[in-house]
């Protein structure tokens, strides 16, 4: 798991991507939050969660159907977290719906191998929302 949390690290610095405390921007925008540390309840000891808008395929993002499966394996029920979308809200994941998600849209709890890949997907996906919104 330290590895995964190292090169997630590098990964973000390559990829131009800022952390302040739990909160990972692009160019000023949340991407997604994440909590690591050595604790044993959840959200610890990692927990990455993703926002923006993954209601449709992007293009110039691949993503294959096995990506979408680990995406809608990880939609975040609303649990009144404190994040002000209690009851939740209904959406849209990849042309799937959901009810009662979350206002953080997924919830990867001490992701690994494919996992990672599809979170570095949907923050590419994030990126180029961003990226477009200029």
């Amino acid at each position: 798991m330290k590895q995964n949390r190292l090169e997630f690290l590098e990964y973000l610095k390559n990829s131009d991507m800022t952390i302040d405390g739990a909160t990972v921007s692009y160019r000023g925008k949340v991407v997604c939050y994440m909590h690591m540390d050595d604790g044993t309840d959840y959200p610890s000891p990692w927990t990455i969660w993703t926002d923006g808008d993954y209601s449709m395929e992007h293009k110039g993002v691949p993503l294959s159907g096995r990506m979408k499966e680990i995406a809608w394996e990880n939609v975040n029920k609303c649990d009144n977290c404190g994040n002000g979308c209690t009851p939740g809200t209904n959406k849209a994941i990849f042309g799937k719906r959901f009810d009662g998600v979350c206002g953080a849209s997924m919830a990867f709890y001490i992701p690994q191998g494919e996992t990672m890949e599809c979170i570095k997907i949907l923050l590419e996906i994030r990126k180029q929302t961003i990226n477009a919104a200029k």
